[in-house]
């Protein structure tokens, strides 16, 4: 995507140094975190610097290559295997970090160029599944049509193009009138801060909503198309993603609003049966009791915006079931939500 007249990935290298955009600072200021080591680049994970499935996959891909840098002369293979252990343990949710740092290491196993190329091919990938699940959602997306997505799946969150996102810019680019409901997406606001900030830049026409407006505008027949991106993808088709995921499926269902999940097959994880075993991570109550915003006078502050005194809790994310779900669009194309469709499209990748 282009900012201030330069085009840019979500995250990528220079040298030794993973850089990314901070996403914690948008929309307010665009800048650029540097990375120096493996123990850098994890923290940055952790606390959301870059976030999105595939972006954190990437991420775990460069940390790797950052262990791989590290060393000299030394069993690269031993090193590796303890860093994917460093690297993993940072989300447990998102199961592209794990499928990054896992082929990593499996190359290592064959040479050390091998393991550095694959790292880099990683990014370069997430780039261009992108691209293609953009190219397979814009089917799905008729002239006139106001479509709701719920969190941040745009390039941010896959490198470039974005896979919730991609068909919406798709769609715009082929000349197609669309309008975007964007929901806030609380407790860390992805959609109003992350998700606005992208279609503001890409020129696209759209409104923020409240989390709880969705079942509203579905209601009033404001919905043609719901898309959302995923975490993780069990083998049966259920799906992972930010929490209030759930809740815009149950309304989308009760009205017969098409709901798809958008997501590049390494979010697939055919080792997880059903959703029942996907973990959720649970985050710091600060993210529900805190906000920040920027002040009239350009300053951003943290403030409290809950009763002194309570706590909170915190789960990232929730299982949207598949029987909830109309299809998925991936790079490969578009799918049903059960176990024969999904064996045979990662099958079809061997």
């Amino acid at each position: 995507m282009k900012v201030n007249g330069k085009n840019y990935r979500a995250i990528w290298m220079e040298g030794e140094k993973v850089c990314m955009i901070d996403q914690n600072k948008l929309p307010f200021k665009f800048s650029i975190h540097y990375c120096n080591n493996i123990d850098e680049t994890c923290i940055a994970i952790k606390t959301m610097i870059t976030r999105g499935a595939a972006s954190i996959g990437a991420a775990g891909a460069y940390a790797m290559l950052q262990a791989i840098y590290s060393v000299d002369g030394l069993d690269i293979v031993h090193i590796l295997e303890k860093a994917k252990k460093q690297i993993d343990s940072t989300r447990p949710t998102a199961v592209n970090l794990f499928y990054a740092t896992n082929r990593v290491l499996e190359a290592a196993k064959i040479s050390k160029e091998f393991a550095i190329n694959e790292a880099f091919a990683i990014a370069d990938e997430c780039a261009l599944h992108g691209k293609l699940i953009g190219q397979y959602g814009n089917t799905l997306i008729e002239d006139g049509y106001c479509v709701e997505t719920h969190c941040n799946a745009g390039w941010l969150a896959l490198v470039d193009y974005g896979s919730a996102l991609a068909p919406i810019y798709a769609a715009k680019n082929s000349g197609k009138n669309i309008f975007v409901y964007v929901d806030e997406t609380r407790p860390r606001s992805q959609g109003a801060r992350l998700t606005a900030w992208e279609l503001a830049r890409e020129n696209v026409p759209h409104a923020i909503i409240p989390d709880n407006a969705g079942a509203h505008y579905m209601a009033s027949g404001k919905i043609n198309f719901f898309i959302a991106g995923a975490d993780r993808i069990a083998a049966n088709g259920d799906t992972a993603n930010k929490i209030g995921t759930l809740e815009k499926a149950i309304a989308a269902k009760y009205y017969g609003i098409p709901f798809y999940i958008a997501a590049p097959s390494s979010t697939i994880d055919i080792k997880t049966s059903s959703g029942k075993s996907i973990p959720i991570e649970e985050r710091n109550s600060d993210e529900v009791l805190f906000y920040s915003g920027k002040l009239k006078n350009g300053k951003i502050e943290k403030m409290r915006i809950a009763n002194p005194g309570s706590g909170a809790l915190n789960p990232a994310f929730d299982i949207t079931p598949a029987s909830l779900i109309t299809g998925i669009i991936t790079e490969k194309g578009i799918i049903q939500p059960n176990v024969e469709a999904i064996k045979k499209l990662l099958d079809d990748e061997i």
